[in-house]
């Protein structure tokens, strides 16, 4: 199979950069709050390791979305199919641990939310870049 490997490499950008703009500018304090987290422990860490990690799995994450959508996707059929993957996978699976987990309501809309919108970019940009 053919992969677009320039639009997988978009598509795991958008990711990125969507995931900065949602966990800080839109959501970040219900996020932190609803996380369990403190400011420091936001500020700590290896942050190489965490974006460099992040960017990686969004890469893995588009270029396996770009397998499942094959070569005939247009976008805006790029763009349901990741909306419907977001939500009804990735979105649906945080549900059932979150249940089990015991979390809120408020962390799983945050982040069943940023990966709905991931995914839809994601097939967004795979579609478009055909």
């Amino acid at each position: 199979m053919d992969i677009n490997w320039l639009a997988v490499i978009a598509a795991a950008a958008s990711s990125f950069l969507l995931g900065g703009l949602w966990y800080s500018a839109l959501f970040s304090k219900a996020w932190v709050s609803a996380a369990g987290l403190s400011e420091a422990q936001i500020k700590g860490g290896n942050m190489a390791l965490i974006f460099g990690g992040s960017f990686v799995l969004a890469l893995i994450a588009s270029a396996s979305f770009a397998v499942f959508l094959g070569p005939e996707v247009n976008a805006a059929t790029g763009a349901l199919y990741g909306l419907t993957a977001g939500l009804c996978w990735v979105a649906a699976s945080f549900g059932v641990n979150y249940l089990f987990e015991r979390k809120s309501l408020a962390l799983f809309l945050i982040n069943g939310g940023y990966h709905s919108l991931q995914f839809t970019l994601i097939g967004l940009i795979l579609g478009a870049w055909r």
